[in-house]
C-alpha cells in the first residue's frame, strides 16, 4: 500500500508543473498535408502524431523544442513558440529509412540506413489504413520481403495460431521484442502437416494492431546481441505512446465462395455452400455467395500525465471472424480458414518520477475463442451410425488466454550513463473443447462434446542494461553491457476422461487390457487365410479430432536462465564504422554457450552505403519441445494410424536410441548495400546461414510393443541446414504539385539445402524421410516479390499492390506406398522406382500472383472511408489429388485457399 500511495503522489505531483498548449499544421513544400508525422518534445517522450489534414496538437513545457520526422523526409527541430505553427519538411534531403530504430545495434543515435545490418521499419498506421488485413502476420507478409505466415487448416492448434517465419527458418528462430523487451511464446507446437512443424512460436496477432506505432524487423542472426531466438533475426513491435489523439476504425469484409477450378465428380459443390455449425458438420444450410465475415473494431486514445511528457496511451479490438469453406474431396469435409472472436486490450505509459529518470510500464491481455475443422470420419470403427449417421466432422474449438505486463526504471545520469532495469510477465493458456465428436467406444452413451485439456507456457524476464555514447573517442564510441535473467515454465493438464479413456463393454475405463476390451465393429477388410488378420476391430476411444490430454500426459517442468553480454560499436571515421558483440548464457537444462558478432559499415559516397556482418548463434530446445507428447491418430491415404508422441526425457524415447534434445548451433554471415539518392532509396543484402543440429520432428517409427497399427514420433536434433538469399527493398516517392506518387519494391530469394541428417543406425526413412524434408524446405519457399503503388491527392489516395508467391513443392502420402507400386519396367533398378515414386508424390504448387486493391476518401476532417479488395482476381492456388497433407485441395502454401477477399472500413481521428 505504501509504494500504491508513493505512485499516486507521484501522478498527482507531476500535474502541478507549468504546460501550455501548442497547436499547428505539417506540410510538404508543395503545401499538401501530411498525416502521421511523428512530433516528440525533445528529451522526453512525449509526442503526438499529426491527423488527416496534417493537424496536431500537444501540451508541452514553456520553451519546449519539437521535432517533426516522417518517413522519406528530413527530420526538423522547431521551439514551441506561436499561436499557429506551420511546419514544412523537405523530402529532397529525406531518407525513407532514416528513423532511429531499437534493434540491430543499442546506439541512440544509431538509424537505419547508416546500420550496419538490414533492418525493415513498418509504420503500422500506414499499413493498416491502406489495406484489408486484419491482423499483424497478414500486413507483414505482404510488406516484408523475407517474412512468411498464412493460415492452416486440418492442422490442429496451428489452424487458431499462425505459424510465422524470417528468411525461411523455423518459427522459433526468430525472436520477438515489445518495446525492445523479450516476449514471451506460445505454449502450443505445431504438428502434422504445417509450416514449422515441431516448432513453437511467438503469437504475433495476440498483439493488437491498433496498438503499434511501428514494427522493426531486423533481418540478421543477433543472439550474440539478444540472446536465444535469434537466429533469423529479430521482430521489435513498438507501441505507440502518442496523447491527446482518439483515433480507430470499424473494417468488415468477406470471401467470395466461388472457388475456381474444374473439381473433381463427387467432391463439395465449389460454390455458394455452408457447413451447419449448429448440428454435427456435414449438413449444408443455404446457399451463400460469401463467408468468412469479418468484422473488426478498434480504437487507441492517449491521456498525458503531468507536464513533463508523462502519458499512458489505451488501445482495445474486437474481432468476430467466420468460417470458410472450400471444396475437399468428400463433400462431408469441413476445410477452410477458422472463426475467431477475439478481444484485445493494451495498455502503454511512462510516468517522470525525477529529472532524466522516468517509471514506465506495457502490457496487454488477448482472448480468443476459436472453431476449426477436424477430419471428416466417414464410416467404420469411428462412426457411430445412432448419433451421427453417415459419418461426422469434428470441429476443435480453443480458447487463448495470452497476457503480459512490463515494468521499469530508466534513468541517465550526470555522467551521462544510460540505465534500465525492468522485467518483464507473459503467460500464453491454450484450452481445448472438441465438439460435433464422440467418444467411439462408448457407442450411443457417447456425448458429442468434451474437455480436452491444454498446456500452457510462463515466461519471467529480468534485465538490466548499461550503455555510454562517447563522442570524443573518434568520431563516436557507444558502450552498452548488461545482464538478463529469465525463468520458464511450461505446463501440459489433463482433459476430462472421456477425452481421452478408450472404455469396455460395460461403459467402463480400461485399465487391465487382458480382462477389459473395447466395443467392436466387423472388419471388412478380414482375410481369414491371412493369420494376422482378425473378424473384427475395436472401436477407438477419446474423442475424435483432437484426443484430449490425459494424467499420463500432464507435465509441469521449469528452468532457468542467465546471461551476460557487451556491445560496442565505434565510429572510426564519418565513413567507417565497426561494431562486436558477445553473449555468455548459461540454461539450468543444458549448460552454457559463448556467441559472438562483428559488424560493419562503410560510406562509399554520399548517396551509397556498404555494410556486413559475421555471427555466431544459437537456440535452445523450447521447453514444448523437450517435455510435450501426446497420443493422437493421423489420417492418410493409407487410413487412420495411432501415434504416440514421445517426450525427450522419457524412457521410450530412450529405447530407441534418441538422444537427449540439445541447443541449435548457428553461424550467420550477411553482406549488403544502401543507396539514397532523394527521391529513391535502395537497400539490398545477401545473406548465408547455417544451423547445425536443428530441432526437428521425426517421421513414425515402428511401435507394435505399443499396440496395433502403433507408431513412435519424436523431437530431435535432426538435420543440418544451410540457407542462402537475397533481400531486396527499392522504394521511390515522390510529389507532383498536389499529387504525391510512390512505388516500393520488396523481394526475397531463398534456397535451403539439407547438408546433413543425423540419424546414425537407426532407419533413414523413418528418423527423416523423404517427406519430412519436404516439408521443412518449403517453409523456405524459393521467392516472394511485392511492388506497391500509392497515389493521393487532397481528399483522395489509392494503393494497388502485387504479390508474386513462388512455386512450392510437397511429398503426399505416396512416398508411404510401396515402392515397387511405382515400377514401370523389371529392368528398373532399386534408385529408378524410388524416383518414380517420388515424381508421383510430387504435389507443385505453381507460382501465383494476387493483386490487392484499396481506395481512400477522406469525407470529413477526421474522418476516411476505405474499400479495397485482397486477391482481387480471386486467385487459388492449384488443384493436388487426394494424397495431400491437408485433406482439401491444398496445403498451407504461402498464398492461401480462401480466394478473392472484399472490404470495407471507415477510419476515424479526433
Amino acid at each position: 500500500m505504501k509504494k500504491f500511495a508513493l505512485l499516486l503522489f507521484l501522478l498527482n505531483s507531476a500535474f502541478l508543473f507549468a504546460q501550455k498548449e501548442v497547436s499547428g499544421v505539417v506540410k510538404d513544400k508543395t503545401g499538401s498535408p501530411l498525416p502521421g508525422v511523428n512530433i516528440v518534445e525533445k528529451g522526453t517522450s512525449n509526442g503526438v502524431s499529426t491527423d488527416f489534414e496534417g493537424g496536431f496538437r500537444i501540451k508541452v513545457k514553456e520553451g519546449a523544442i519539437l521535432i517533426y520526422s516522417y518517413v522519406g523526409f528530413s527530420t526538423v527541430e522547431k521551439a514551441s513558440s506561436g499561436d499557429k505553427l506551420i511546419i514544412i519538411l523537405d523530402e529532397s534531403e529525406g531518407q525513407i529509412l532514416s528513423d532511429v530504430v531499437v534493434v540491430g545495434s543499442r546506439n541512440a543515435k544509431r538509424t537505419v540506413v547508416n546500420s550496419a545490418v538490414p533492418i525493415d521499419i513498418i509504420n503500422v498506421k500506414d499499413v493498416t489504413t491502406q489495406s484489408g488485413k486484419m491482423e499483424i502476420n497478414e500486413l507483414l507478409q505482404y510488406v516484408a520481403p523475407s517474412f512468411n505466415a498464412n493460415k492452416q487448416s486440418g492442422s490442429d492448434g496451428a489452424d487458431h495460431v499462425d505459424p510465422a517465419s524470417l528468411r525461411g527458418m523455423g518459427p522459433d528462430q526468430t525472436l520477438v521484442l515489445i518495446n525492445g523487451k523479450r516476449r514471451h511464446q506460445s505454449s502450443l507446437i505445431n504438428l502434422f502437416g504445417t509450416r514449422g512443424r515441431g516448432n513453437t512460436g511467438t503469437d504475433l496477432n495476440a498483439i493488437p494492431a491498433a496498438s503499434i506505432k511501428r514494427i522493426e524487423i531486423l533481418r540478421d542472426g543477433a543472439a550474440a546481441q539478444y540472446g536465444s531466438d535469434a537466429i533469423a533475426g529479430v521482430i521489435n513491435i513498438v507501441t505507440n505512446d502518442n496523447v491527446k489523439e482518439f483515433t480507430g476504425a470499424i473494417t468488415y469484409g468477406a470471401f467470395n465462395t466461388d472457388a475456381k477450378g474444374d473439381f473433381p465428380e463427387g467432391t463439395a459443390n465449389t460454390k455458394g455452400f455452408r457447413l451447419d455449425q449448429k448440428g454435427n458438420g456435414n449438413s449444408f444450410g443455404k446457399d451463400q455467395k460469401f463467408d468468412g465475415g469479418s468484422l473488426k473494431i478498434a480504437a487507441n486514445y492517449g491521456v498525458p500525465i503531468g507536464t513533463k511528457g508523462g502519458y499512458v496511451n489505451v488501445t482495445g479490438e474486437f474481432l468476430n471472424k467466420n468460417k470458410t469453406l472450400r471444396p475437399g474431396f468428400d463433400f462431408r469435409k469441413g476445410f477452410g480458414e477458422a472463426e475467431i472472436k477475439g478481444v484485445n486490450l493494451f495498455v502503454n505509459l511512462a510516468i517522470p518520477i525525477a529529472d532524466k529518470t522516468e517509471f514506465y510500464a506495457f502490457g496487454g491481455s488477448n482472448f480468443r475463442d476459436t472453431d476449426a475443422y477436424a477430419f471428416t470420419r466417414n464410416d467404420g470403427e469411428r462412426v457411430v451410425e445412432a448419433i451421427y449417421p453417415g459419418g461426422y466432422t469434428p470441429r476443435i474449438t480453443s480458447k487463448i488466454n495470452d497476457n503480459s505486463i512490463a515494468a521499469g526504471i530508466r534513468t541517465e545520469s550526470g555522467g551521462g550513463w544510460k540505465f534500465d532495469f525492468s522485467n518483464t510477465l507473459g503467460k500464453n493458456k491454450f484450452s481445448y473443447d472438441i465438439k460435433g465428436t464422440i467418444n467411439a467406444s462408448l457407442v450411443e452413451k457417447s456425448p458429442t462434446e468434451f474437455n480436452a485439456g491444454g498446456h500452457s507456457l510462463l515466461q519471467n524476464t529480468t534485465n538490466f542494461d548499461v550503455s555510454k555514447n562517447y563522442g570524443d573517442v573518434l568520431k563516436g564510441l557507444n558502450v552498452a553491457f548488461g545482464t538478463e535473467f529469465r525463468i520458464e515454465q511450461f505446463e501440459i493438464f489433463a482433459g476430462e476422461v472421456g477425452s481421452y479413456a478408450t472404455y469396455d463393454t460395460n461403459g467402463v475405463p480400461i485399465t487391465n487390457p487382458a480382462t477389459q476390451s473395447a466395443p467392436t465393429i466387423p472388419n471388412p477388410d478380414y482375410d481369414p487365410t491371412d493369420p494376422t488378420s482378425s473378424p473384427t476391430i475395436p472401436r477407438p476411444g477419446g474423442s475424435q479430432g483432437f484426443p484430449g490430454y490425459s494424467p499420463a500426459n500432464e507435465v509441469n517442468k521449469s528452468r532457468n536462465n542467465f546471461s551476460l553480454y557487451t556491445d560496442l560499436e565505434l565510429d572510426v571515421t564519418e565513413a567507417f564504422m565497426v561494431s562486436g558483440a558477445v553473449r555468455f548464457e548459461n540454461y539450468s537444462d543444458f549448460g552454457s554457450t559463448l556467441n559472438g558478432k562483428l559488424a560493419s559499415r562503410l560510406k562509399l559516397t554520399d548517396h551509397i552505403n556498404l555494410r556486413g556482418s559475421v555471427s555466431t548463434g544459437f537456440r535452445a530446445p523450447s521447453l514444448a519441445q523437450i517435455y510435450y507428447n501426446l497420443h493422437f491418430t493421423n489420417f492418410s491415404s493409407a487410413g487412420a494410424t495411432e501415434v504416440l508422441l514421445s517426450a525427450n526425457d522419457s524412457e521410450i524415447t530412450k529405447s530407441f536410441g534418441i538422444e537427449k534434445l540439445n541447443e541449435e548451433k548457428a553461424i550467420n554471415a550477411s553482406l549488403g548495400f544502401t543507396a539514397n539518392f532523394g527521391d529513391f532509396t535502395a537497400t539490398i543484402d545477401g545473406y548465408l546461414i547455417n544451423v547445425k543440429d536443428r530441432i526437428v520432428l521425426t517421421g513414425y517409427f515402428d511401435a507394435p510393443a505399443l499396440g496395433n497399427n502403433s507408431k513412435a514420433q519424436f523431437f530431435v536434433n535432426g538435420v543440418d541446414t544451410k540457407t542462402k538469399g537475397v533481400d531486396i527493398v527499392l522504394a521511390w516517392k515522390k510529389t507532383i504539385n498536389e499529387n504525391r506518387f510512390g512505388a516500393t519494391l520488396v523481394g526475397n530469394i531463398n534456397d535451403m539445402k539439407i547438408d546433413k541428417v543425423h540419424n546414425g543406425n537407426l532407419p533413414a526413412n523413418q528418423f527423416f524421410g523423404e517427406r519430412d524434408k519436404a516439408f521443412l524446405l518449403a517453409s523456405a519457399p524459393p521467392n516472394k516479390f511485392g511492388l506497391n503503388l500509392n497515389y493521393g491527392r487532397k481528399w483522395f489516395d489509392a494503393g494497388l499492390a502485387f504479390t508474386r508467391f513462388s512455386e512450392v513443392k510437397l511429398l503426399d502420402y505416396q512416398m508411404d506406398e510401396d515402392p515397387e507400386d511405382y515400377r514401370t519396367s523389371p529392368t528398373e533398378t532399386e534408385a529408378q522406382v524410388l524416383a518414380n515414386q517420388k515424381k508421383a508424390a510430387t504435389d507443385t504448387y505453381g507460382a501465383k500472383i494476387v493483386t490487392d486493391l484499396t481506395l481512400g476518401f477522406k469525407v470529413s476532417k477526421s474522418t476516411k472511408i476505405s474499400i479495397g479488395a485482397n486477391n482481387l482476381l480471386n486467385i487459388y492456388p492449384d488443384q493436388q489429388d487426394d494424397w495431400v497433407e491437408a485433406g482439401g485441395y491444398w496445403d498451407a502454401v504461402q498464398m492461401g485457399f480462401n480466394g478473392a477477399y472484399y472490404y470495407a472500413r471507415l477510419g476515424f481521428n479526433f
